[in-house]
């Protein structure tokens, strides 16, 4: 690069991938999200999100444990930043936890679940708001619940996030509607709460959020199988009721104009 000229800052592709839980004979996802690595890959994507505990069906996983080991060398081999989440295992006690690869690999950070809703009992809640610094964007990371919470997002904004990835499993509790049965008028509705807090922590911010839920199994009647990408004022892409991959390219300049236009407000 010449002395003084500026490298314009590339756009940044996200991808999130919302899947099916445990629907083949595997006892887990780990094919599968090796699969969408590759995917996201030929899309050219910088980074790509799965699922909340999307990784096996025991209670915990260790950090060295080989599914994650499996994962961290399909990055190496894509050269791509992923974000993974399971109850995970440091020292004595068990988090759910967003974990965060790099390119090599090379685990880059954790994020641990602060407020903690249906849970495994021997879960326990996280304490720190965490924001990374990548090779595309500064990003923060929340897990599920904590969507409900601004401000834990008002934190990461304050730390500099410029995109906030949640890995989800939302479900909706029938006795918080009437009558207390699962029917698809309250799926709807349920799933309308989901996106406007989504949009709400977008916008509340100025700053780009990326939800990703699992799709539905057949079992699964409570689950609202919606995943979004939004900007401060729109839903870029979203996806509902079906398995499939997000992609957008984020334009981080939009943060800057914003930040200039609500100036008075953040």
């Amino acid at each position: 690069m010449k002395r003084g000229k500026i490298e314009k800052r590339k756009n940044p592709v996200i991808a999130i991938a919302q899947i099916k839980y445990y629907d083949t004979a595997d006892k887990s996802n780990v094919n599968k999200i090796k699969k969408y690595i590759r995917l996201a890959k030929k899309k050219n994507a910088d980074i790509i999100c799965f699922p909340e505990t999307s990784i096996s069906t025991t209670n915990y996983l260790s950090f060295n444990h080989r599914l994650i080991n499996e994962i961290k060398e399909e990055c190496r081999k894509n050269s791509i930043w992923c974000i993974i989440d399971d109850d995970m295992k440091r020292g004595f006690n068990v988090y759910n936890t967003a974990v965060l690869i790099n390119r090599s690999g090379k685990i880059a950070g954790e994020y641990r679940k602060i407020n903690i809703m249906g849970d495994s009992p021997y879960v326990k809640a996280g304490k720190k708001v965490k924001v990374f610094k990548t090779d595309f964007a500064k990003i923060g990371m929340a897990i599920c619940w904590d969507i409900a919470f601004p401000t834990l997002f008002r934190k990461m904004k304050k730390k500099g996030a410029e995109i906030i990835f949640c890995p989800t499993y939302w479900k909706y509790e029938a006795r918080a509607h009437h009558p207390m049965v699962y029917n698809e008028r309250h799926k709807k509705r349920e799933m309308q709460t989901l996106k406007s807090l989504i949009m709400s922590r977008a916008f509340e911010n100025l700053f780009f959020v990326a939800l990703c839920n699992p799709a539905k199994n057949k079992d699964e009647i409570d689950l609202i199988p919606y995943s979004a990408i939004c900007s401060p004022h729109k839903v870029i892409k979203d996806i509902k009721d079906r398995e499939g991959m997000l992609i957008a390219e984020i334009n981080l300049k939009e943060i800057g104009k914003l930040e200039k236009l609500y100036k008075e407000a953040i």
